[in-house]
């Protein structure tokens, strides 16, 4: 075995856009592999649709004079501000920027067709700018401790918008019978690990790694936002990474099905490499009274970024507004049930609530619903059903809750919940175990594989099933022995997930395919 150092290049885009699943991956994925001796890493910045600035130069043309190291700091803080926000100010701007745009498009599908040219990368030296780094990258999921391992890492510039990679490669169909992508120019590093199918083939030294999260956008198109543009950008850059020897590190063994049933060729390129669950997650003895608060001070009206006010129910004063709070909030004597999850369709949001609502009425009045969790897409029809619920404060919506909340919130619950169609992985019902909490779950593959016999299952398209599970696990006389299994079991299956579990794989696996 080689003691060479492995360089790699992970793409970051989807740290700058959310909290939980592919984005935190991201994140606990970089950290873990900055954490590896016999690995290098550095991050590659790109937007989805946002040209950026220029970095500074991978290597210094030696007929160029070099930059001063005043230049170097304002040509860096250049692309600090084109990530964080347009560049147009007036009209102009905005007709420059779209004739830039076609220009960038054409030059691509140009260098795409001939195979001349390549997208070259530039580099972003994070010292000086490590709060940019942390704050924008990695705040959202890790813990204060990690600020050194990760904000003064050192990163690449993807100038080209991921969006504008998939539209070249897609328009280049009507003059090719495949796709053809942009050439990344990567021949600086041993591996690049790409997230989802991506849009771009690289130097022929450099070894391809798909981070390969779901199928949802073939297999369930009706579920997921953009459907046709969506549906088109997965498969077709997934056609062109199998094409160009491509390696899969799937996130579980019911995603890798998913794959080989499209692709059987890739059988023996496709791995297994679960995600991780992040260090935040653990048991602790917390009080339930911190409940109320974390519901109350992460309640979606609360949340700057809210994109419906009727999530949240119309006060006409404080005074109204305090007595609401003050009657509907969870106490120690109510339980409540816990969902985390994007609001979409594909999360099944409306069986959960089906069941809650026979539970309350049959069962246990008193009991709440708890949902954690950003705006996706074609949320109307939950949003109507949830609306009722919410008005009387019995169902309560909140955002942007940091892990140290969700972590009380998992805790306390009577149970976690995760009714969904379809996952990759799923990563709440893991870290609801992690925190000592109950699990319930949809019976689909996935968490028959990631949850094992730590989770009660029931049918996600029958209410009747999941009130039956509720009941079992809430109400039965077996109630208290069956949590007490089920949370010790659920500590076992949860430490297959942490980072020192999962990091050695990552390091064999590099290892292997650069060997």
């Amino acid at each position: 075995m080689s003691d060479k150092i492995i360089k790699v290049l992970l793409e970051m885009r989807p740290a700058l856009e959310g909290y939980a699943g592919i984005p935190q991956e991201v994140r606990l994925l970089f950290r873990g592999l900055r954490t590896l001796d016999s690995v290098y890493v550095e991050g590659m910045l790109q937007t989805s649709n946002r040209r950026l600035a220029k970095g500074l130069p991978a290597k210094e043309p030696l007929w160029r004079k070099k930059l001063s190291t005043a230049q170097k700091y304002r040509k860096l803080s250049k692309v600090v501000i084109s990530l964080t926000e347009n560049s147009y100010l007036n009209v102009l701007d905005l007709i420059a920027e779209w004739l830039q745009k076609k220009a960038d498009e054409f030059i691509l599908r140009g260098g795409a067709l001939t195979n001349l040219g390549k997208v070259r990368l530039t580099k972003f030296e994070a010292a000086g700018f490590d709060d940019f780094t942390w704050r924008t990258l990695f705040s959202r999921t890790l813990p204060a401790s990690d600020f050194g391992l990760v904000a003064k890492a050192n990163f690449r510039v993807n100038r080209v918008p991921w969006r504008m990679m998939h539209m070249v490669g897609l328009k280049n169909l009507n003059w090719s019978q495949k796709p053809l992508y942009p050439k990344l120019d990567t021949r600086d590093f041993d591996v690049f690990i790409g997230q989802t199918p991506y849009p771009a083939r690289i130097c022929k030294s450099t070894k391809m790694v798909i981070r390969y999260h779901d199928a949802i956008p073939v297999y369930m198109p009706h579920t997921i936002p953009e459907k046709s543009f969506h549906q088109a950008t997965h498969f077709y850059a997934l056609l062109s990474n199998v094409a160009s020897g491509a390696w899969f590190a799937c996130v579980s063994e019911a995603t890798r099905q998913d794959l080989l049933r499209m692709f059987p060729e890739v059988r023996d390129r496709a791995v297994v490499i679960h995600n991780m669950v992040s260090h935040h997650y653990y048991e602790e003895d917390s009080a339930f009274d911190l409940v109320p608060g974390i519901v109350r001070s992460r309640y979606y009206g609360y949340d700057p970024y809210v994109r419906d006010s009727a999530w949240v129910p119309k006060f006409l004063s404080l005074c109204e507004q305090e007595n609401f709070f003050s009657r509907n909030l969870p106490r120690k004597e109510e339980k409540y049930l816990l969902m985390v999850s994007t609001i979409e369709p594909r999360k099944n949001h409306l069986r959960l609530l089906a069941a809650w609502e026979v539970i309350r009425a049959e069962f246990d009045p008193n009991i709440k619903l708890i949902v954690v969790g950003t705006l996706g897409w074609d949320y109307e029809a939950i949003l109507k059903a949830f609306k009722s619920w919410i008005d009387r404060g019995q169902l309560f919506m909140l955002s942007a809750v940091p892990a140290p909340d969700l972590r009380v919130l998992y805790r306390h619950a009577a149970a976690t919940v995760c009714p969904s169609l379809g996952e990759g992985f799923d990563y709440s019902g893991v870290e609801s175990m992690a925190c000592g909490g109950i699990t319930i779950a949809s019976d689909i593959p996935v968490h028959r594989e990631i949850y094992g016999d730590a989770a009660e299952y029931f049918d996600p398209y029958s209410t009747i099933s999941l009130v039956n599970a509720l009941k079992k696990v809430l109400y039965s006389p077996d109630a208290v022995r069956i949590r007490a299994q089920m949370q010790e079991r659920g500590r076992v299956i949860a430490a297959r997930y942490r980072p020192e579990h999962i990091l050695p794989q990552w390091e064999s696996f590099l290892r292997s395919i650069s060997d």
